[in-house]
């Protein structure tokens, strides 16, 4: 069985969610992000335009093939805030996610419990609400080679069906494909074996 070349993403932010617990309130967002500093940006946004709130807590995933991710309480008891959120980032089986749920305090004492309840639910809620998307991992190569081969190179990538991102085509010339990850090594092969084309794969 082909191992699978797919991932669970969202396209764009939500509207914030809200689940409510013994008067406090707890404002649930999803943002896509594909590294640290777009999460902390995003952040800093929500810790301006909820500046009154108690708690930020949060949790997100990034990555496909190698998963990075962050949990973190702000404040709430250890493991009640962000494990809680990052267990639903999982049960969506989603990435390039970050997950935020702002808490406003309302005066009850919720427990660890109770917490860890809240922050599930509103975290379920912002994920339920979320436009999720499956992508393609793809690996990118770039072909160079004389003018005088294009057609060789034309040919293939017609053949193919193999998306361009990008091509200089000079005396010496150069494009760059892309390549569902599960086809990958066909295509690098097919070019490979040519005469006077050079493919390598670039991050």
């Amino acid at each position: 069985m082909a191992e699978t070349d797919t991932y669970k993403t969202i396209t764009k932010p939500t509207d914030a969610r809200l689940f409510k617990d013994k008067n406090s309130k707890f404002y649930g967002y999803a943002f896509p992000v594909s590294s640290e500093e777009e999460a902390k940006q995003h952040l800093d946004d929500l810790k301006k335009q909820h500046h009154s709130a108690r708690h930020w807590c949060y949790a997100y995933q990034i990555g496909t093939e190698t998963l990075a991710y962050r949990v973190n309480d702000d404040g709430e008891p250890n493991n009640s805030a962000g494990m809680p959120i990052y267990g639903q980032i999982q049960s969506f089986n989603v990435t390039n996610i970050l997950v935020v749920v702002v808490r406003y305090f309302g005066g009850v004492k919720l427990g660890v419990g109770g917490l860890i309840s809240a922050y599930k639910n509103a975290a379920q809620l912002t994920l339920e609400s979320a436009k999720i998307i499956e992508k393609t991992i793809d690996i990118h190569y770039l072909i160079t080679f004389d003018y005088k081969n294009m057609n060789k190179v034309m040919r293939i990538i017609k053949e193919k069906q193999l998306q361009i991102i990008n091509q200089k085509l000079e005396m010496d010339c150069q494009i760059t494909i892309s390549v569902r990850k599960n086809s990958a090594q066909n295509v690098f092969e097919s070019f490979d074996h040519l005469f006077e084309i050079d493919i390598k794969p670039i991050n």
